[in-house]
Parts: C-alpha cells; sequence; structure tokens
C-alpha cells in the first residue's frame, strides 16, 4: 500500500469529521448567541445560572463531557447516539466559549445608540436584534473563527463513541499494516486540507461582515 493509498483509505473518514466539526459549531454559534441574548436581560438569577454553565463547561475537558453523556446518561434511562453525545459535549462546550466571546462584544457596542434607541421607544427584544447583535456578530469575527478551529481539532474525539471519521480509520489501518509514520501523517495532511478549505468559507464570511477599520487587526 502507498501513500496515494493510504490517503484514500483515510478519506473516507472525511465526510464524518466534517459532520461532526460542522454540527458542533453550529450548536455552538446557536447556544453561545442564547446564552449572550439571555445574559443581556440583566436577570440577576439568570445571570447567576448562565456564568456557572459558562464556568462549568469550560472547565470540563472534552473528553470527560463526551464520556459522561455517551456512557453516562444510559445509566439513567437516557441513551443518545454518537453524534448527539458530540453536540452535547464538544457544541455545548464551543456554546459556552462563545457566550463569553459575545458578551465581550457586546460591550464594544455604542452605549449612545442603544440610549438613542430607548429615547425612540425601542423596546428591550428590539434593540438586541436590531442593533446590538449585528453589530456584535460584526466585532465577534475572530473569536468566532478561533472557535471554530478548536472544534475541528477537537473532532477527533469522535472516533472514541465510534463515529469512523478520520482517526478511527487511522487507527484500524495503522492496527493491520503497522505503518504508523505514514498514515498519521495523511491524518495530519488530511485535517489541515478540511481546516483550509472550511476556513475560505469564514473568511468570506468574515470580509463580507468585517467592520470597516478593523480590517487590519
Amino acid at each position: 500500500m502507498d501513500f496515494a493509498a493510504i490517503v484514500a483509505q483515510l478519506a473516507q473518514g472525511v465526510a464524518y469529521t466534517v459532520a461532526v466539526t460542522l454540527s458542533c459549531a453550529a450548536t455552538g454559534l446557536i447556544t453561545g448567541l442564547l446564552v449572550a441574548g439571555l445574559w443581556r436581560l440583566n436577570v440577576r438569577w439568570l445571570r447567576w445560572l448562565l456564568d456557572a454553565y459558562t464556568f462549568v463547561l469550560r472547565g470540563v475537558p472534552v473528553l470527560v463531557l463526551l464520556f459522561l453523556v455517551y456512557f453516562g446518561l444510559p445509566s439513567v434511562g437516557l441513551k443518545v447516539s454518537p453524534l448527539l453525545a458530540m453536540v452535547l459535549s464538544l457544541g455545548l462546550m464551543s456554546g459556552a466559549y462563545l457566550a463569553e466571546v459575545f458578551r465581550g462584544a457586546l460591550d464594544s457596542v455604542d452605549a449612545a445608540e442603544i440610549v438613542a434607541a430607548e429615547a425612540m421607544g425601542f423596546s428591550r427584544l428590539q434593540i438586541m436584534v436590531s442593533i446590538e447583535f449585528p453589530q456584535m456578530l460584526r466585532l465577534a469575527v475572530q473569536g468566532m473563527v478561533n472557535q471554530f478551529t478548536v472544534v475541528l481539532k477537537y473532532s477527533p474525539f469522535a472516533y472514541t463513541v465510534g463515529i469512523p471519521e478520520i482517526t478511527k480509520q487511522a487507527m484500524a489501518l495503522a492496527a493491520t499494516t503497522m505503518r504508523g509514520i505514514e498514515i498519521y501523517l495523511a491524518v495530519g495532511l488530511l485535517y489541515f486540507a478540511i481546516y483550509r478549505v472550511l476556513l475560505v468559507g469564514v473568511h468570506l464570511i468574515e470580509r463580507r461582515y468585517r467592520v470597516p477599520g478593523l480590517a487590519a487587526q
């Protein structure tokens, strides 16, 4: 088996890797927006709950969360699929980090615009949807890109719950061929290729919504 054949064999797991990455990234984005929005409502008890969520999820290793969901929940009668286990662990962890990114971006929105909107009779929800969130998303693009790459780098944990992504394919192939250096070099190249391809799409979005004057930052 030559190097090209090794890459072709490993490529069978690319679709699973991309599916896990996009699913967890989308979950993280939605969760982060929801947490940031609820936190902005300035309800004390709700803020305590949200702060506890971000504190815990950012402090527990992803692999521990994944095992807790996939192997722990069945003990209480809740069996989840491997992909759902990844979403509930890596996706929610990503959401905790993105929530902090969004909260920082929200704090950067000009307070004078909010005061002006209040003076015009905008409700709190209208201010969030029409003024705060559009600017927040533009200011948070770099943080979202960074978190997206983190999700991709953690996606190999999917092999531990049986998803046949690239790493699982590599482990099976290495066990039968004993050509670990070539196989894991190919794994690295495939992950880098996925990263570059997906990053092209992210950068197109970044250029579309970048705040003027921040291009060099």
